[in-house]
């Protein structure tokens, strides 16, 4: 067949899924010579050859039998179902991943939008291309890989990730290919991290928003906007900070987080607003010292239900849960506060920048535990560990077996003091950092004795740039009307999740063949179905997603026979 209507054909069965690539493509190069193509009289027909700079050239396939080579590549898969080849080749291992049916998605990563030009002359990749599992993208940046992962990665659904190198391929462009597989680490490390959570509180989430539904339709109140605001968080150097809040305490708007309220409410420095994202009920420790009615309690959805009782409106907000975002969608729109640092600083930051602060004083956050002390002393965690401890394990021990608990524990040392740190507490930091930089945000940290935020005063001092203008309008911090009661929106929720079709197909397929409302209804599930699945790792995704059914739709009859009327 003429090369050129080889071309065309690739590129309109490229272009239903990926028409962005389908673009570059068309402005290709395609007489540079990055391939060769060799006649293999063995295996009959040319197979491509990678040309170096040097203008050697390297086969990517066998010369005898390429689709045996693929096949035995393809039968390393066993669990996964997400599949990543590094390289595409003439298409050999993709077409033998594909060919499986349990394979629900295979990325392809590609570099050098001209040589692929080329290949694209010599092969037919219709079959591959026209495959909804299948996609590819060329030239990447990490962040490009890494987005598209945690876009489309579903360990609940997936069972895990497999990736393939096309070694001849990756093998001469290593810095690439390998800058790619670092892309890939950090996604995975971030799903994996993710889907940890999920499989711990999936259920509880759901559980708690749907519960919070009927006092979230009565919440009223309008924040007008702040310019200077502070945020209590609770590590050990608040202690030593709050003569320094008590001197600035009318200069600005007191967000504390809700571990570090018992504190400010010991020093006699209520705050103007208090903050919480955890799902646990063990949350209600934090307001053992009661917090009073009048201050603000802002809440994410899936906060525990018990926690709205301690004030009288509690103010709730949509953090990264799909059934928040659903409810704002079709329920009642409810202000949205970025949680995906995943802890409370990180929430408390976002709420400052939504209530339109451009200037952010920051205390109590230590991001790790400065000369092995945990939290602030008022914390709940201390006198929990008192009523804990007995003969054999006093509250010290209890202390101490928090602390070394973490495999990941490192012990850090600075000019004047030292610290210990986990990989968990470095992630939050480095999310605060980023989040920071792109609100727009001053930040200036009190000092203290825990890890370093390096964006800080000192940094804006001596880089100007860095002191950003507010990215967006500032507009009053406010819910919408609910667009129906909350039990007649719960009921619509039930049914809709009643009539999700079965997957009687590939994952990828069915996700792809559901309406939009309905794709909105599944996500919604997910949480639930990753705690369910750990829990009963032996089920399939059909019966996974009939067990998150049952259980949803169960929970929300429940609520709604607990409230007649």
């Amino acid at each position: 067949m003429d090369k050129h209507i080889f071309f065309e054909r690739n590129l309109l069965a490229l272009s239903r899924g990926n028409p962005a690539l389908c673009t570059r493509l068309s402005g290709a190069e395609t007489t540079l010579g990055r391939y060769r193509f060799v006649e293999s009289s063995r295996a009959g027909r040319e197979i491509p050859a990678w040309v170096d700079s040097g203008g050697a050239a390297y086969t990517l396939h066998s010369l005898v039998s390429p689709e045996r080579e693929a096949e035995r590549l393809a039968s390393t898969v066993k669990h996964e179902r997400y599949v990543v080849i590094m390289g595409l080749g003439a298409g050999y291992t993709a077409e033998a991943i594909l060919a499986s049916d349990d394979t629900a998605y295979l990325l392809a990563i590609e570099y050098d939008i001209d040589g692929l030009a080329e290949l694209l002359c010599h092969y037919d990749y219709i079959k591959i291309f026209n495959d909804p599992r299948f996609f590819i993208i060329v030239d990447p940046k990490p962040p490009e890989i890494e987005n598209h992962i945690l876009a489309t990665f579903q360990p609940a659904l997936h069972n895990g990730i497999r990736t393939l190198p096309l070694r001849a391929r990756t093998s001469h462009d290593e810095s690439r290919f390998v800058s790619a597989a670092g892309a890939l680490r950090s996604a995975i490390d971030k799903v994996a991290s993710d889907y940890s959570v999920q499989a711990l509180f999936g259920k509880r989430w759901f559980s708690n928003i749907i519960r919070n539904i009927f006092t979230a339709e009565k919440q009223c109140g309008v924040f007008a906007p702040v310019k200077h605001a502070a945020i209590c968080a609770a590590g050990p150097s608040l202690d030593l900070q709050l003569g320094i809040i008590a001197k600035k305490r009318k200069t600005f708007f007191l967000i504390s987080t809700d571990t570090a309220l018992s504190t400010l409410l010991e020093a006699g420095l209520p705050p103007d607003a208090v903050i919480s994202i955890d799902c646990q009920h063990i949350s209600y420790r934090h307001f053992m010292k009661r917090l009073p009615p009048d201050i603000p309690l802002f809440l994410d959805l899936s906060s525990p239900p018990l926690l709205t009782a301690l004030v009288k409106t509690p103010f709730f907000f949509s953090g990264g849960h799909p059934l928040s975002t659903y409810v704002t969608r079709f329920f009642r729109h409810f202000p949205v506060i970025d949680t995906s640092g995943a802890n409370v600083t990180f929430a408390a930051l976002s709420l400052a920048e939504r209530l339109g602060a451009s200037v952010v004083e920051l205390y109590g956050a230590d991001f790790s535990y400065p000369k092995g002390k945990l939290y602030t002393r008022p914390a709940y965690l201390y006198p929990y560990f008192h009523r804990k401890q007995n003969r054999f394990s006093p509250a010290e021990n209890l202390a101490a077996s928090f602390l070394y608990n973490s495999k990941s524990l490192r012990r850090v040392e600075n000019a004047s003091s030292w610290y210990y740190e986990t990989r968990a507490l470095s992630m939050y930091r480095e999310k605060f950092e980023e989040k920071v930089l792109s609100a727009g945000i001053r930040l200036n940290t009190a000092p203290g004795e825990g890890a370093p935020v390096k964006f800080s005063a000192a940094a804006c001092r001596d880089n100007p740039d860095l002191i950003f203008e507010m990215n967006t309008p500032v507009q009053l911090l406010a819910a919408g009307s609910p667009v129906c009661g909350a039990k007649e929106f719960l009921e619509t929720y039930r049914r809709e999740i009643s009539e999700l079709p079965s997957p009687e197909e590939n994952i990828t397929v069915y996700q792809r063949k559901l309406s939009g409302t309905q794709y909105l209804v599944f996500t919604t599930l997910l949480p639930a179905l990753a705690a369910i699945k750990y829990r009963r790792a032996d089920l399939g995704v059909k019966e996974l997603l009939s067990a998150a059914k049952n259980y949803c739709a169960s929970e929300i009859h429940n609520v709604n026979a607990a409230h007649p009327g």
